[in-house]
Protein backbone atom coordinates (compact mmCIF):
# COMPACT_ATOMS: atom_id res chain seq x y z
CA UNK A 1 0.00 0.00 0.00
CA UNK A 2 0.89 3.84 -0.78
CA UNK A 3 2.11 5.80 2.38
CA UNK A 4 -1.05 6.32 4.44
CA UNK A 5 -2.97 3.65 2.98
CA UNK A 6 -4.88 1.32 4.93
CA UNK A 7 -7.48 -1.47 4.06
CA UNK A 8 -11.14 -0.45 3.91
CA UNK A 9 -11.92 -2.07 7.34
CA UNK A 10 -9.30 0.09 8.70
CA UNK A 11 -10.22 3.46 9.90
CA UNK A 12 -7.40 6.41 9.77
CA UNK A 13 -5.69 6.98 12.85
CA UNK A 14 -5.22 11.31 14.08
CA UNK A 15 -3.25 12.55 16.51
CA UNK A 16 -4.94 15.64 18.47
CA UNK A 17 -2.02 18.29 19.43
CA UNK A 18 -4.11 21.22 20.12
CA UNK A 19 -7.49 21.55 22.63
CA UNK A 20 -10.79 21.12 20.97
CA UNK A 21 -14.74 21.57 21.67
CA UNK A 22 -16.32 18.73 21.82
CA UNK A 23 -18.27 19.19 18.75
CA UNK A 24 -15.04 19.11 16.82
CA UNK A 25 -13.38 16.01 18.18
CA UNK A 26 -16.64 14.25 17.41
CA UNK A 27 -16.89 15.40 14.19
CA UNK A 28 -13.35 13.63 13.56
CA UNK A 29 -14.14 10.50 15.29
CA UNK A 30 -17.05 10.14 13.24
CA UNK A 31 -14.63 9.15 10.60
CA UNK A 32 -11.10 7.91 12.49
CA UNK A 33 -9.71 7.39 15.55
CA UNK A 34 -8.61 9.69 18.12
CA UNK A 35 -5.65 10.31 20.33
CA UNK A 36 -5.23 12.80 22.04
CA UNK A 37 -1.48 14.65 23.45
CA UNK A 38 -0.68 17.80 25.38
CA UNK A 39 1.05 20.30 23.37
CA UNK A 40 3.97 19.83 25.73
CA UNK A 41 4.96 15.79 25.41
CA UNK A 42 8.15 15.30 25.27
CA UNK A 43 9.42 15.82 21.34
CA UNK A 44 11.05 12.22 21.88
CA UNK A 45 7.89 10.75 22.93
CA UNK A 46 5.82 12.73 20.57
CA UNK A 47 7.26 11.20 17.50
CA UNK A 48 7.89 7.38 19.11
CA UNK A 49 3.78 7.78 18.96
CA UNK A 50 3.64 9.02 15.36
CA UNK A 51 4.54 6.00 13.61
CA UNK A 52 0.91 4.80 12.37
CA UNK A 53 -0.74 8.16 12.57
CA UNK A 54 -2.11 9.24 9.75
CA UNK A 55 -3.11 12.86 10.32
CA UNK A 56 -2.20 15.22 13.06
CA UNK A 57 -3.67 18.40 14.44
CA UNK A 58 -1.54 20.89 15.61
CA UNK A 59 -0.94 24.61 16.56
CA UNK A 60 2.55 26.58 15.42
CA UNK A 61 4.01 26.06 19.22
CA UNK A 62 4.83 22.13 17.92
CA UNK A 63 7.02 22.54 15.36
CA UNK A 64 7.54 19.72 12.60
CA UNK A 65 10.77 18.70 11.64
CA UNK A 66 12.58 15.80 9.34
CA UNK A 67 12.99 14.13 12.32
CA UNK A 68 9.12 14.42 12.76
CA UNK A 69 8.37 13.28 9.24
CA UNK A 70 10.76 10.37 9.24
CA UNK A 71 9.24 9.03 12.08
CA UNK A 72 5.55 9.25 10.92
CA UNK A 73 5.64 6.80 8.22
CA UNK A 74 1.92 6.96 7.65
CA UNK A 75 1.22 10.39 7.73
CA UNK A 76 -1.02 12.29 4.93
CA UNK A 77 -1.91 15.47 6.83
CA UNK A 78 -0.53 18.04 9.11
CA UNK A 79 -3.37 20.50 9.93
CA UNK A 80 -2.69 22.96 11.88
CA UNK A 81 -4.82 26.25 13.10
CA UNK A 82 -2.98 29.18 12.20
CA UNK A 83 -2.50 30.67 8.99
CA UNK A 84 1.70 31.12 9.48
CA UNK A 85 3.70 28.00 8.85
CA UNK A 86 6.85 28.89 9.38
CA UNK A 87 7.90 26.01 12.57
CA UNK A 88 7.00 23.59 9.74
CA UNK A 89 9.29 22.35 7.22
CA UNK A 90 7.61 22.56 3.86
CA UNK A 91 10.05 20.92 1.87
CA UNK A 92 10.29 17.90 4.11
CA UNK A 93 6.93 17.57 4.34
CA UNK A 94 6.37 17.81 0.78
CA UNK A 95 9.18 14.93 0.10
CA UNK A 96 7.58 12.55 2.33
CA UNK A 97 4.42 12.94 0.95
CA UNK A 98 2.47 15.23 3.68
CA UNK A 99 -0.13 17.81 3.07
CA UNK A 100 0.24 20.90 5.34
CA UNK A 101 -2.90 22.67 6.00
CA UNK A 102 -3.31 26.16 7.71
CA UNK A 103 -6.36 28.35 7.76
CA UNK A 104 -6.08 31.92 6.01
CA UNK A 105 -8.86 34.20 5.51
CA UNK A 106 -11.08 33.30 9.08
CA UNK A 107 -8.23 35.60 10.60
CA UNK A 108 -8.67 38.62 8.45
CA UNK A 109 -10.94 40.98 10.68
CA UNK A 110 -8.98 40.00 13.91
CA UNK A 111 -5.40 40.71 13.04
CA UNK A 112 -6.12 43.68 11.04
CA UNK A 113 -8.32 45.24 13.93
CA UNK A 114 -5.11 44.62 16.69
CA UNK A 115 -2.80 46.16 14.03
CA UNK A 116 -5.35 49.23 14.24
CA UNK A 117 -5.12 49.38 17.51
CA UNK A 118 -1.21 49.57 18.02
CA UNK A 119 -1.58 52.20 15.27
CA UNK A 120 -3.99 54.26 17.52
CA UNK A 121 -2.38 53.47 21.18
CA UNK A 122 0.74 55.10 19.77
CA UNK A 123 -0.31 57.94 17.85
CA UNK A 124 -2.96 58.91 20.47
CA UNK A 125 -0.51 57.82 23.42
CA UNK A 126 -3.57 56.10 24.98
CA UNK A 127 -1.55 53.93 27.32
CA UNK A 128 0.07 57.28 28.09
CA UNK A 129 -3.09 58.73 29.34
CA UNK A 130 -4.34 55.68 30.82
CA UNK A 131 -1.67 55.32 33.25
CA UNK A 132 -1.46 59.03 33.87
CA UNK A 133 -5.23 58.44 35.17
CA UNK A 134 -5.21 55.73 37.05
CA UNK A 135 -1.84 56.28 38.89
CA UNK A 136 -3.85 59.74 40.20
CA UNK A 137 -1.97 62.05 38.15
CA UNK A 138 -5.00 63.52 36.89
CA UNK A 139 -6.89 63.65 40.29
CA UNK A 140 -4.02 65.24 41.14
CA UNK A 141 -3.81 67.94 38.10
CA UNK A 142 -0.53 66.85 37.44
CA UNK A 143 1.57 67.63 33.69
CA UNK A 144 -1.02 65.05 31.31
CA UNK A 145 1.28 63.17 28.96
CA UNK A 146 2.27 64.92 25.70
CA UNK A 147 -0.03 65.27 22.81
CA UNK A 148 -1.43 62.67 19.94
CA UNK A 149 -0.83 62.65 16.35
CA UNK A 150 -3.83 62.36 14.09
CA UNK A 151 -3.95 59.42 11.46
CA UNK A 152 -5.08 61.70 8.52
CA UNK A 153 -3.22 62.86 6.12
CA UNK A 154 -0.33 60.04 7.34
CA UNK A 155 1.50 57.74 4.88
CA UNK A 156 0.90 53.74 5.85
CA UNK A 157 3.36 50.93 4.18
CA UNK A 158 2.08 47.82 4.03
CA UNK A 159 4.90 45.09 3.82
CA UNK A 160 2.72 42.38 2.52
CA UNK A 161 -0.12 42.62 0.39
CA UNK A 162 -2.11 39.37 1.08
CA UNK A 163 -5.55 39.55 3.16
CA UNK A 164 -4.58 40.64 5.83
CA UNK A 165 -2.60 43.48 4.32
CA UNK A 166 -5.38 44.50 2.32
CA UNK A 167 -7.95 44.28 4.87
CA UNK A 168 -5.61 46.64 7.03
CA UNK A 169 -5.51 48.87 3.76
CA UNK A 170 -9.10 49.15 3.21
CA UNK A 171 -9.44 50.33 6.85
CA UNK A 172 -6.48 52.84 7.34
CA UNK A 173 -7.76 54.09 3.92
CA UNK A 174 -11.60 55.11 5.54
CA UNK A 175 -9.52 57.12 8.03
CA UNK A 176 -7.85 58.96 5.43
CA UNK A 177 -4.25 57.73 5.12
CA UNK A 178 -2.24 57.73 2.22
CA UNK A 179 -1.46 54.11 1.44
CA UNK A 180 1.85 52.19 -0.10
CA UNK A 181 2.64 48.71 -0.72
CA UNK A 182 4.99 46.37 -1.47
CA UNK A 183 4.72 42.37 -1.63
CA UNK A 184 7.32 40.24 -3.71
CA UNK A 185 4.46 40.00 -6.66
CA UNK A 186 4.08 43.36 -7.73
CA UNK A 187 -0.33 42.34 -9.38
CA UNK A 188 -2.55 41.96 -6.56
CA UNK A 189 -5.47 40.29 -6.47
CA UNK A 190 -8.37 41.98 -9.35
CA UNK A 191 -10.48 42.63 -5.31
CA UNK A 192 -7.71 44.54 -3.54
CA UNK A 193 -8.26 47.65 -2.79
CA UNK A 194 -6.96 50.50 -5.05
CA UNK A 195 -3.29 51.33 -3.79
CA UNK A 196 0.16 52.13 -4.81
CA UNK A 197 3.05 49.63 -5.46
CA UNK A 198 5.97 50.86 -4.15
CA UNK A 199 9.90 49.26 -3.86
CA UNK A 200 10.35 48.22 -0.50
CA UNK A 201 13.03 51.21 0.08
CA UNK A 202 11.06 53.42 -0.97
CA UNK A 203 8.32 52.24 1.06
CA UNK A 204 10.27 52.73 4.02
CA UNK A 205 11.39 55.58 3.43
CA UNK A 206 8.17 57.36 2.69
CA UNK A 207 5.70 55.86 5.73
CA UNK A 208 4.72 57.26 8.18
CA UNK A 209 3.60 53.77 9.70
CA UNK A 210 5.28 50.59 8.68
CA UNK A 211 3.11 47.21 8.83
CA UNK A 212 4.16 44.25 8.35
CA UNK A 213 1.65 41.09 7.21
CA UNK A 214 4.27 38.93 5.31
CA UNK A 215 5.14 35.48 5.82
CA UNK A 216 8.10 34.47 7.59
CA UNK A 217 10.38 31.96 5.23
CA UNK A 218 14.29 32.31 4.58
CA UNK A 219 13.89 34.69 2.43
CA UNK A 220 11.89 37.01 4.80
CA UNK A 221 14.01 36.44 7.98
CA UNK A 222 15.21 39.81 9.29
CA UNK A 223 13.05 41.07 5.98
CA UNK A 224 13.54 44.77 8.54
CA UNK A 225 17.19 44.96 10.12
CA UNK A 226 19.85 47.71 10.64
CA UNK A 227 19.76 49.38 7.13
CA UNK A 228 15.87 49.13 6.80
CA UNK A 229 15.17 51.17 10.24
CA UNK A 230 17.85 53.70 8.64
CA UNK A 231 16.15 54.24 6.02
CA UNK A 232 12.58 54.83 7.68
CA UNK A 233 11.84 58.81 9.36
CA UNK A 234 12.91 59.56 12.37
CA UNK A 235 8.98 60.00 13.25
CA UNK A 236 8.05 56.76 11.77
CA UNK A 237 6.46 53.68 13.52
CA UNK A 238 6.88 50.13 13.04
CA UNK A 239 4.07 48.00 13.47
CA UNK A 240 4.04 43.84 13.58
CA UNK A 241 1.25 41.56 13.44
CA UNK A 242 3.07 39.36 11.41
CA UNK A 243 5.50 36.61 12.46
CA UNK A 244 8.99 38.05 15.08
CA UNK A 245 11.30 37.01 12.71
CA UNK A 246 10.30 39.13 10.08
CA UNK A 247 12.28 41.94 12.07
CA UNK A 248 15.78 41.56 13.62
CA UNK A 249 15.26 42.52 16.96
CA UNK A 250 18.57 43.80 18.75
CA UNK A 251 18.28 46.11 15.65
CA UNK A 252 14.85 47.63 16.28
CA UNK A 253 15.99 47.78 20.07
CA UNK A 254 18.83 50.08 19.10
CA UNK A 255 16.67 51.70 16.67
CA UNK A 256 14.57 52.51 19.50
CA UNK A 257 16.98 53.15 22.17
CA UNK A 258 18.80 56.14 19.88
CA UNK A 259 15.71 57.62 18.31
CA UNK A 260 16.27 56.41 14.43
CA UNK A 261 12.56 55.99 14.63
CA UNK A 262 10.04 57.13 16.55
CA UNK A 263 8.37 53.89 18.24
CA UNK A 264 7.01 50.42 17.09
CA UNK A 265 3.67 48.64 17.91
CA UNK A 266 4.57 44.89 18.41
CA UNK A 267 2.12 41.62 18.82
CA UNK A 268 5.16 39.74 17.72
CA UNK A 269 8.54 38.98 18.95
CA UNK A 270 11.46 36.67 17.41
CA UNK A 271 11.76 35.04 21.05
CA UNK A 272 8.30 34.24 22.69
CA UNK A 273 7.46 34.77 25.92
CA UNK A 274 10.44 37.27 25.92
CA UNK A 275 13.25 36.86 28.60
CA UNK A 276 12.63 38.85 31.74
CA UNK A 277 15.27 41.31 30.77
CA UNK A 278 14.76 41.70 27.40
CA UNK A 279 14.74 45.33 27.06
CA UNK A 280 12.27 46.24 23.93
CA UNK A 281 9.18 45.79 26.00
CA UNK A 282 10.34 47.98 28.94
CA UNK A 283 11.24 50.87 26.35
CA UNK A 284 8.57 53.43 26.71
CA UNK A 285 7.91 54.45 23.12
CA UNK A 286 7.36 50.44 22.39
CA UNK A 287 3.36 48.59 23.23
CA UNK A 288 3.71 44.94 23.27
CA UNK A 289 0.67 42.35 22.78
CA UNK A 290 1.44 38.98 23.82
CA UNK A 291 0.67 37.84 20.26
CA UNK A 292 -2.73 38.06 20.17
CA UNK A 293 -3.56 38.86 16.44
CA UNK A 294 -6.56 36.25 16.55
CA UNK A 295 -7.45 36.03 20.30
CA UNK A 296 -10.92 36.16 20.08
CA UNK A 297 -13.72 33.43 20.78
CA UNK A 298 -14.92 33.48 17.53
CA UNK A 299 -11.74 34.09 15.73
CA UNK A 300 -10.06 31.07 17.02
CA UNK A 301 -13.22 28.82 16.99
CA UNK A 302 -13.44 29.50 13.23
CA UNK A 303 -9.97 28.45 13.45
CA UNK A 304 -10.31 25.22 15.19
CA UNK A 305 -13.49 24.70 12.48
CA UNK A 306 -11.26 24.95 9.22
CA UNK A 307 -8.42 23.20 10.79
CA UNK A 308 -11.06 19.80 11.66
CA UNK A 309 -12.08 20.92 7.79
CA UNK A 310 -8.78 20.52 6.17
CA UNK A 311 -7.79 17.26 7.93
CA UNK A 312 -10.67 15.56 7.16
CA UNK A 313 -10.85 16.73 3.77
CA UNK A 314 -7.67 15.31 3.08
CA UNK A 315 -7.91 11.98 5.18
CA UNK A 316 -11.03 11.29 2.44
CA UNK A 317 -9.09 11.56 -0.59
CA UNK A 318 -10.09 15.15 -1.19
CA UNK A 319 -8.69 18.81 -1.93
CA UNK A 320 -8.87 20.82 1.65
CA UNK A 321 -10.05 24.53 1.69
CA UNK A 322 -6.39 25.91 2.55
CA UNK A 323 -2.84 24.12 1.69
CA UNK A 324 0.39 24.95 1.72
CA UNK A 325 2.01 22.33 -0.39
CA UNK A 326 -0.78 21.63 -2.74
CA UNK A 327 1.73 20.06 -4.91
CA UNK A 328 1.79 16.78 -2.99
CA UNK A 329 -2.16 16.53 -4.11
CA UNK A 330 -1.09 16.64 -7.53
CA UNK A 331 1.02 13.79 -7.46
Amino acid sequence: MMRGERSLSERPVVTVLVPLEDDLLDQIRVECDVRQLDYTTPRDELRASLGDVDGVLVSPRIPADKAFFDAATSLRVLSSHSVGYDPFDIPEATAHGVVVCNTPGVLTAAVANVTMALIFNLTLRLFDNERFVRNGGWARREQAPPLGHDVQGKTLGVVGFGRIGQEVTRRMQALGMKTLWYDVFDTPHPDAPESSYCPLDDLLAESDFVSLHTNLDASSCHLIGEAELAKMKPTAYLINTARGGLVDQKALTFALQNDVIAGAGLDVLEREPPEEDDPVYTLQNVICFPHIGTATEETRRMMRELAVENLLAVLRGDRPPACVNPEVLDT
